[in-house]
């Protein structure tokens, strides 16, 4: 199996510091759809792991974190595609969970939910939080400068080694090739 983990806000989705608060906010970043459908067609299972404090501070529920999820799929199914499993934390930092990113739980539970040493993953992120998370599973990562990325890359905290791309889709052409599907 050949698993790639998303982060969602800043990678498949436009972010916000105000965060993503509703199906209507939830935005997909322009190609990312498409690369998304690519990568799946090519063989590729994809998985997303993402922070949303947002349920925990009351800015939107879990019923509206599943319609935007919902909102995804249904708008993947459209490029034949599907994203097989997602993992959210609800939870505050000060919450001192173990999904919560930068902590490894997310990355665990996707690994485990897919019988698959969490070492052959990548994960795709736009912040030092979703590189350590990464990191401390052992699996690859590449940093994207969409969401967060650009001032991830401006804090000088990521490894010089780092695969940095543009975006999404600049990645998945990166990997695949520059064709269309």
């Amino acid at each position: 199996m050949k698993l790639i983990i998303l982060d969602r806000d800043g990678v498949i989705n436009e972010d916000s510091d105000a965060f993503i608060k509703s199906v209507e906010e939830w935005i997909p970043i322009p190609g990312s759809l498409e690369a998304m459908a690519r990568l799946y067609k090519a063989g590729y299972t994809l998985a997303i792991a993402t922070n949303q404090s947002g349920i925990a501070r009351g800015y939107y529920t879990v019923a509206t974190l599943e319609a935007m999820h919902a909102k995804l799929q249904h708008l993947l199914a459209a490029h034949g595609a599907e994203v097989a499993y997602i993992a959210y934390c609800p939870h505050l930092g000060e919450d001192h969970c173990e999904c919560r990113k930068p902590k490894p739980g997310m990355m665990l539970s996707i690994a485990q939910h897919f019988d698959i040493d969490p070492t052959q993953t990548l994960v795709i992120g736009d912040s030092l939080r979703d590189w350590q998370a990464a990191a401390a599973v052992g699996a690859g990562y590449v940093q994207v400068r969409t969401g967060k990325g650009e001032r991830t890359l401006a804090d000088g905290k990521l490894p010089a080694d780092i695969p940095v791309f543009d975006n999404l889709a600049d990645y998945t052409d990166s990997l695949l090739g520059a064709y269309t599907a």
